[in-house]
């Protein structure tokens, strides 16, 4: 099945045998092989909560929660792609989470 356009040039749904143009809401009559959903996705930001030991990069950075001085680290895209990402450390003997931006 092919995407249809508006003169608009916003997408066409199909809706009972018409194509519905989602800006300006102009129909034109269409027979439809096939079915056709959309779907929205939500990505959420996930913190890493059961790593093993050794699986994440360990840096010296000391927790602000128990003050040792070694950290699991590793980096997230929290933000648009011309931002710099977010840096995440997880304390290695409390396992205290913070993030630092750069």
């Amino acid at each position: 099945m092919e995407i249809e356009f508006c003169e608009c040039g916003s997408m066409m749904e199909h809706k009972q045998g018409m194509l519905k143009c989602r800006s300006c809401g102009k129909e034109v009559k269409k027979e439809v092989s096939g079915k056709f959903t959309t779907q929205s996705v939500r990505e959420d930001v996930v913190v890493i909560e059961n790593n093993k030991p050794g699986t994440l990069p360990t840096t010296t950075k000391t927790c602000p929660k128990c003050a040792h001085g070694m950290a699991y680290w590793w980096l997230i895209q929290t933000r648009s792609s011309d931002e710099p990402p977010t840096q995440f450390y997880r304390c290695e003997k409390c396992k205290h989470t913070w993030r630092e931006y750069k």
